[in-house]
This record gives C-alpha cells, structure tokens and sequence, in this order.
C-alpha cells in the first residue's frame, strides 16, 4: 500500500486536498502511508473515523469494546438505528469502508489498558485518545511516551471540550506533564446530559489536528491546549510544557 500510485478515483477523491498548497500531492501520500490508531468509538471516535477515512488515511485501527446503543445516537453520529446491539468497531468499520473503499480499517473488540497498550500502539506512527476514562488514556499516553509516537487527546464535560497534540519526543508535553492528577469525578452523562453537537466539534478538531501532524502543514497544538466552551461560544487557548519532573515522559521535552 505505501508505494502504490493513486488510482483515478483517489486523484478525484482527494482532488481538494492535492490543490491544498499546504498538503499537496506529498501530504496526500502521507496520508496513505499512515497508521492510525483510534481508542473508542464514541462521540469523540465518530468524527475522527470519518474525517480520517475521507481524507484517505491509509491504514486505521480503532479499538473499542462497547455495542452501540440507542442513547448513543444523539451524538455518535457513526453508528445508525441498524447498528444498535453491535459492536462499535463493526459498525465504525462499515461506514468507513462505505465512504471510502480505498484505505484498510482494523478492528480490536477489546478494552484497551495497561496490559495490552503496548502491543496495540506498536506498528503505528500515531495515536488519537477518545476515551471516556482517566485510566485508559494514561494507559495510552504511557504507551505513546515508549514508543515515541505522538498522541492527539480530548476530553469532554456537558456543554466543554478540550482537545491537545502531546508529543514529548518532539519537544512537547505528554499528558502527564500537563495533568499530574486525575480529574474529580464527573458524573456520568447519563445522569447529567452532554451536548449532542459538541463531541462533533471537538472531535472533527483532532482530525485536523491528527491530518496536520501526519502532513507537516500548518502549526498544530503541541505544547498547547485548545478548550472550547459551546454553551457561551467562548474558545481560548493555554499554553502547556514539559514537566522535567514527570513520571511518565521524565521531562523529554522540556527546554534543557
């Protein structure tokens, strides 16, 4: 797959990002040489599946151990009434494959932890945090640190998202650095509702954000933090840095 040429659908396909200066026929080669690893296929996991299948990303694995529900339609926009009681992973895969017959998608029906994190990252140039738990996205970003792969991360509370590039190899924070301690407990949103458009904001922002970081185009969030507050229609932007301190990364990125 990494050598092959564009065929005449692919060209028309991805036609308007080749024109793009920025990605151009190079970036668009990039794209199809990458591998992708996607952790949950939720509201956040949604829209970085399908952005990424459109723009030709050439080798995605998602991971994710939940069936589809109903209450998850209102924001998982992926997954259809058909989908409710399968697993998440087939049913990402089918609309990817419907859109785009072009790349290869990789489903792991598994909860991703400690224990496999390892072996899941490994094989892959980068890795994009959907999670809904603080464990599973340390797990990742411990994981993401030893392999030296740069991890694209968002979190989402009601109505508030927060999206970020940590990559210590390459002069920025990990996750750790930025969060040392976990987060007091939010109550699920079950009880306390979540925004039905917002996890397709945040989320169609770390496609980009993963799109730009696989191309080289544009300046991307590392060492940065995005936060986008929907109810008031306020975003704002914190700078963030290696903590030399750090557990996880021991301060691989800070300024020596």
């Amino acid at each position: 797959m990494t050598d092959r040429r564009f065929t005449p659908d692919e060209v028309a396909r991805y036609g308007r990002h080749i024109t793009l200066r920025e990605i151009g026929g190079p970036g668009q080669k990039a794209l199809l040489r990458a591998r992708v690893l996607i952790v949950g296929a939720g509201g956040l996991g949604s829209p970085v599946l399908q952005y990424l299948g459109a723009a030709g990303v050439g080798q995605i694995t998602v991971v994710d151990d939940d069936l589809v529900e109903a209450t998850n339609l209102q924001r998982q926009v992926i997954h259809t009434a058909a989908s409710v009681g399968t697993p998440k992973v087939a049913s990402a895969q089918a609309a990817i494959n419907a859109q785009n017959p072009h790349i290869h998608v990789t489903t792991v029906q598994t909860r991703f932890s400690a224990q496999n994190a390892a072996e899941l990252v490994a094989q892959h140039d980068l890795a994009i945090d959907c999670c809904d738990d603080t464990a599973t996205r340390n797990a990742l970003n411990a994981a993401c640190v030893a392999a030296g792969i740069p991890m694209v991360s968002a979190a989402l509370t009601t109505w508030e998202g927060q999206v970020s590039l940590y990559d210590p190899a390459r002069g920025g924070p990990c996750l750790t650095c930025v969060f040392p301690h976990a987060p007091p407990v939010i109550e699920d949103c079950s009880v306390v509702g979540v925004f039905g458009p917002l996890p397709g904001i945040i989320g169609t922002m770390m496609a980009a954000e993963v799109v730009k970081a696989l191309t080289g185009a544009g300046e991307g969030l590392r060492g940065r933090l995005m936060i986008y507050d929907a109810l008031y229609a306020d975003m704002r932007i914190i700078r963030t840095k290696a903590d030399p301190a750090c557990p996880t990364c021991h301060g691989m990125g800070a300024v020596k």
